[in-house]
């Protein structure tokens, strides 16, 4: 028997991403004292990420860091969004005119959203996470079995807890949710989401630019310093076929869509290429057990909200399992998880539709479509206070919106 044989603690997390490590924060300075939490995930042996990638923070979601005391520690590392601009035309168009512009804030001084190299994130929420007394376990979750009071949950490592709620933030290859026989409804694309860090010579000045080209949205998101983040899409076997080119044939494919705007480039992260696609799980809740982020939801980048979708979740299911534990309710029982349920799955349908919509509105080569969608965005431009509507839902701050997202504490 392990030595740990019989362990408990209130919640197990599975998965110790932004969606995993901000649950157990928020419930520990929620809850605190006897509310135990533990975190599982193999990448937890690392004293420091290695997550290549940066992600774009909505203002809502950077509420929520601020509300559980991380962003201080990572806002030198955030690069403020100021301003963005949407263009439309096909690879070869000499002159790429812009249909759409956004300001930057949702609120005065308060710009809509951050760009952040997520390994700055990732590891402000770990060394939190310690100090508040979250057990971090630098394994996974291989099995459990729920029972009428409480879970069983056994790790890779042979050590076995008892909790009331284990919660699956283990990403989109979930092995909870598998475990769980919770299947997933949806689609591939066949797109992949070419993804790298690019150097430039002029000042980018905190705007970012999204050209919809017919292979899809090629992104420019502003980082600190005088660089960007890419995010370009295009038929899977092409992506595959770019990100294995030579260094100089990978930088011209890159400069065709890139422009000189901002002088010479020069790639200065890892190039990598992650298939695209809409799925949901078809129940985000199983007998004490709960989905978040990726395990619960997949849906295209176009809209950059895949991330700020899966602290949604966070924000949800930690109000609700805090107001379930102040009034001395069970927090894994099934009205407490159904509220959770109620609370995420129609904004998440709603937002995966979108984003669909999206995706074959504008990764196509019809010049028909191409046409309506133009006039469309047009339309937009000249009616201030719907482009301000869509800045407020990019930003996090439409329909139900938990307390963290609103910065205030559970």
């Amino acid at each position: 028997m392990s030595k740990r044989q019989g362990h408990r603690s209130e919640i197990v997390v599975g998965g110790a991403g932004f969606a995993g490590l901000a649950l157990a924060i928020a419930l520990r300075q929620g809850l605190g004292g006897p509310f135990t939490v533990i975190v599982a995930d193999p990448a937890l042996a690392h004293a420091r990420s290695k997550d290549p990638r940066a992600s774009a923070i909505a203002a809502a979601a950077r509420r929520l860091f601020e509300a559980i005391g991380v962003w201080g520690a990572v806002a030198a590392n955030a690069q403020p969004i100021l301003d963005m601009v949407v263009t439309d035309s096909k690879l070869d168009d000499a002159v790429r005119p812009t249909f759409l512009t956004f300001g930057g804030e949702v609120e005065e001084g308060e710009p809509f959203a951050h760009m952040i190299e997520n390994r700055y994130l990732v590891d402000s929420l770990v060394e939190k996470a310690r100090l508040l007394g979250v057990e971090l376990r630098p394994t996974s979750v291989a099995s459990f079995a729920a029972g009428a009071n409480s879970t069983e949950v056994r790790f890779a490592d042979g050590e076995t807890v008892t909790t009331r709620l284990l919660v699956g933030a283990d990403g989109a290859r979930s092995l909870v949710r598998d475990e769980a026989g919770i299947v997933t409804h949806g689609w591939n694309y066949d797109q992949s989401a070419i993804v790298t860090t690019v150097a430039h010579e002029r000042d980018h000045n905190g705007r970012a630019e999204e050209h919809f080209l017919p292979a899809g949205p090629f992104a420019i998101l502003p980082l600190t310093g005088r660089r960007c983040s890419i995010v370009w899409t295009e038929a899977s076997g092409e992506a595959d076929r770019i990100v294995a080119l030579p260094d100089n044939e990978f930088h011209d494919e890159l400069e065709k869509r890139f422009g000189l705007q901002l002088g010479e480039i020069e790639v200065v992260g890892a190039r990598r290429a992650f298939p695209l696609g809409l799925f949901t799980a078809r129940t985000f809740i199983g007998e004490r057990l709960a989905l978040v982020g990726d395990a619960a939801h997949i849906i295209h980048p176009i809209a950059g909200q895949g991330l700020n979708m899966g602290l949604r979740d966070v924000a949800a299911l930690a109000e609700t399992i805090a107001d379930a534990a102040r009034l001395g309710l069970d927090p894994g029982g099934p009205e407490v998880l159904e509220r959770y349920q109620r609370w995420r799955r129609f904004d998440t349908m709603t937002m995966g539709v979108a984003t669909d919509v999206l995706n074959r509105l504008f990764s196509n080569h019809s010049d028909a479509l191409r046409l309506v969608r133009d006039i469309g965005l047009g339309v937009v431009e000249r009616m201030p206070m719907l482009k301000r509507m869509f800045i407020r839902e990019a930003a996090g701050f439409t329909g139900d919106v938990p307390k963290l997202l609103k910065g205030e504490a559970l």
